[in-house]
């Protein structure tokens, strides 16, 4: 069969103009242009009502939900001149992504605004390359906890009115109380407005929906301290007692290795902390725990959101039945639930060429399994051992803790059989 024919170039480029709170006024004579001369004029209610006479194209609003609707109103409109508005910077957390999607670059003609975040730090004197931003437009507010770090400066773009108080109670049930909230309304236009105030004193009345949040942070000083590398204080975490403790968890990761935009199968979930720590590596890393046991599968719920990594999907059932459906990962971590009939080939048929498989085990039948694998694939075998200081009498000594037996492996990306089977090559198993 002949390919299909790539679809005919659109006539006109899609111009996408970006929009402040000043509107009209704080437009570029380019970006003028360009909305006078659109037959079709596409944005937000808000967006549509700064917009003058002149500007004389039909009128479109986004209809909820947006992204679906995006292929249909550019089809819709294929032979017209459409000018797309959106707020601030396109290209940042804005409509222009979903455009570049569909059309490609060289399908668009993008005039950007400054953000609310170039305002917002010019308003603070914050440098924007030392300031993180968060956005929770669409997202849960959960995320920010894990951007709470001593003296960090924020950027939060809200979702509506009501995200500053939602943040002055996040940051406060997190330790984070004594932080100073800055809200900034109607950036650069005329109804500019700053609310001030501490989080944990925060009695503010909602005020405009279009507003961004600085945060100066401050823990308490009976904050727990959270740092950015794996290996977070066990009392960090919900448990019973089902939780890879801290330094065999820093080991582990190490041993997986996240990297950004990786997807990781944590099976054998316990308490998510495999999982979350894998998530809080990079924001755009993304995981999977499967966890047989509901009421587990609930707590790994409530410890990802309480971590900031409230993306963690979880998947309540046994394993591997509960594998076949789930994308290719990246890496796998087994935790338990080794001696499961075709768990550990389910997982290894599963990973990407070029992947990282880990398990851990404290009995003797699974560290027999993970030996025979050893064998068979490579990789590294190791036993970790970890003892702790307790008092003895009036004295110090050492209690160890349960030795843990580790496998680590990375699957081959191509393999080329011995000469005298033929030269084929082939990815996956080795065996």
């Amino acid at each position: 069969m002949s390919a299909a024919p790539a679809p005919a170039a659109r006539p006109h480029p899609v111009s996408v103009v970006g929009i402040g709170a000043d509107g009209w006024p704080g437009l570029s004579g380019t970006a003028r242009e360009a909305l006078c001369a659109a037959e079709v004029l596409i944005g937000g209610a808000r967006q549509l009502d700064l917009l003058p006479p002149e500007c004389a194209g039909a009128r479109v609003g986004w209809p909820s939900p947006l992204r679906p609707a995006v292929p249909r109103l550019l089809a819709e409109h294929r032979e017209r001149r459409i000018a797309v508005l959106a707020s601030g910077d396109p290209m940042f957390y804005g409509i222009g992504r979903a455009l570049a999607e569909e059309l490609g670059p060289e399908g668009l003609h993008v005039l950007p605004h400054p953000s609310s975040v170039s305002y917002a730090c010019a308003r603070l004197g914050w440098p924007v390359e030392d300031t993180e931003v968060v956005t929770l437009v669409g997202r849960p507010a959960a995320r920010l906890a894990a951007s709470l770090y001593e003296g960090r400066r924020l950027l939060v773009l809200s979702a509506d009115a009501g995200t500053p108080a939602e943040v002055a109670a996040l940051l406060t049930s997190h330790g984070f109380g004594p932080s100073r909230l800055r809200v900034l309304e109607q950036l650069g236009g005329e109804d500019e407005r700053h609310v001030d105030g501490i989080a944990a004193e925060w009695a503010h009345p909602s005020g405009d929906r279009l507003n961004v949040i600085a945060i100066a942070c401050r823990a308490s000083a009976d904050a727990l301290r959270l740092g950015t590398v794996p290996g977070l204080p066990d009392e960090a975490y919900e448990h019973d007692g089902q939780l890879t403790k801290r330094h065999i968890r820093a080991a582990t990761l190490g041993a997986l290795a996240p990297a950004p935009g990786e997807l990781l199968w944590d099976v054998g979930g316990g308490s998510g902390s495999i999982a979350i720590e894998w998530l809080r590596a990079h924001p755009s890393c993304r995981a999977v725990s499967v966890e047989r046991d509901p009421v587990r599968a609930e707590r790994i719920t409530r410890n990802a959101d309480r971590l900031g990594v409230p993306a963690l999907r979880v998947v309540s059932g046994p394993a591997p039945a509960s594998l076949a459906e789930l994308e290719a990962p990246d890496a796998v971590f087994i935790g338990g639930g080794l001696t499961a009939p075709g768990l550990l080939d389910a997982c290894w048929e599963a990973l990407r060429p070029g992947g990282r498989l880990v398990a851990n085990t404290v009995t003797l039948e699974s560290e027999a399994l993970l030996a025979s694998r050893h064998k068979a694939h490579g990789g590294e075998l190791v036993r970790l051992a970890v003892a702790h200081a307790v008092p003895v009498g009036g004295f110090t000594g050492w209690r160890q803790a349960m030795p843990v037996t580790q496998w680590s492996v990375i699957k081959p990306r191509s393999v080329v059989k011995p000469s005298g089977s033929g030269s084929r090559s082939y990815k996956g198993d080795r065996s």
